[in-house]
């Protein structure tokens, strides 16, 4: 009788399975690595890349994110916002101006006088690498804030400001930007001032800028919010820790460099939990009792994300803490913006 059953290929002419999945592994790395690329995230590819995504990682995709939620909670904090189209499509402009403008500014202005220092930490980055040019770098910071000015201007003439409200935050915003990244007083030099003042832009400015638009900025929020900046200057050292090492060599004082990694890490955590369960005191004092107990309670996951990952490695888990731990802090600034919109 004969064998009817088909023949086995031979060994030579099969894949390994292991093989496959490690070419399938090493297409979703590389996938990844160009994703973390436009983002202008940590671990980026070094492949070839076009001129408009080169603009796009120095604008730092994943830094415009706190910047529309700020916006999203001046908005609510003014308790004058409503869902139309026309509010809807102001608010979107307002996002536009604190996230892709003004922050792609910043983010850009930073590699250009940082250069030398990612020359060191990330020499993937557009600039050490060569893919783009400093005069292209020069016109791109240059229309960013030209851009800004425009937008700001216009969303006070929609708002009917007497004094342009709205363009002089993005003014402030400018200048902090270029003294935070330029000498000769450099911010980013000193951990503490450096920190503050990118916490304050990345908390206080669009909050100032998202509640002026839509209603009153006083002085009782613009002081809540620099001392909810407190929290984000937490939020901001978290960063300086994928950068220790060039830090180090270049004389720049940060919290890691000061301090060390496992103390710098716990001042991380600290500034971030205590100025938020400070905000919850003061809503309590006002009369905001459920929103001050919410916000406690987001702080509670925070800590948790913070000994699982953070204390424990605060150079190999810095991303994945802010991945899990930021959007609790993100929703508490919006039940903040509530409770301070309830109460007016």
């Amino acid at each position: 009788m004969t064998d009817s059953r088909p023949e086995s290929p031979p060994m030579s002419e099969s894949k390994p399975l292991s093989a496959e999945l490690e070419t399938a592994n090493d297409q979703g790395s590389k996938e990844g690595s160009k994703a973390r690329q436009l983002l202008g995230m940590k671990g980026a590819a070094t492949g070839d890349r076009s001129i408009w995504q080169l603009r796009l990682q120095l604008m730092k995709p994943i830094t415009w994110i706190p910047l529309i939620w700020g916006v999203v909670c001046g908005a609510a904090a003014s308790g004058n916002y409503t869902w139309t189209i026309e509010h809807v499509l102001i608010a979107a402009a307002c996002m536009l101006l604190s996230g892709p403008l003004m922050t792609g500014y910043t983010q850009t202005l930073n590699d250009f006088y940082d250069r030398e220092i990612d020359a060191i930490n990330e020499p993937y980055r557009p600039i050490p690498s060569g893919a783009i040019s400093v005069p292209q770098v020069i016109a791109q910071v240059l229309v960013l804030l030209g851009v800004s000015m425009v937008l700001a201007f216009g969303l006070d003439l929609w708002a009917g400001h007497a004094f342009p409200s709205v363009a002089a935050i993005a003014i402030l915003g400018g200048f902090l930007a270029f003294i935070y990244s330029a000498p000769p007083l450099k911010l980013k030099q000193n951990g503490w001032l450096g920190n503050y003042a990118l916490g304050a832009s990345y908390i206080a400015l669009p909050w100032w800028a998202g509640q002026a638009l839509f209603g009153e900025l006083d002085w009782q929020t613009m002081v809540l919010t620099l001392f909810y900046s407190l929290a984000g200057l937490g939020i901001a050292v978290v960063n300086d820790f994928k950068s220790v090492e060039g830090d180090r060599q270049l004389g720049l004082k940060s919290i890691p460099v000061m301090f060390g990694i496992t103390t710098a890490a716990w001042v991380c955590v600290l500034m971030i939990d205590v100025f938020q369960l400070g905000i919850a005191l003061y809503l309590f004092s006002i009369q905001q009792k459920i929103y001050a107990v919410i916000l406690i309670l987001l702080v509670i996951p925070q800590i948790t994300f913070q000994d699982m990952y953070f204390l424990r490695n605060p150079l190999e888990n810095d991303v994945k803490y802010q991945a899990s731990a930021q959007p609790f802090l993100v929703l508490g600034m919006l039940v903040t913006a509530l409770a301070i919109g309830h109460a007016a």
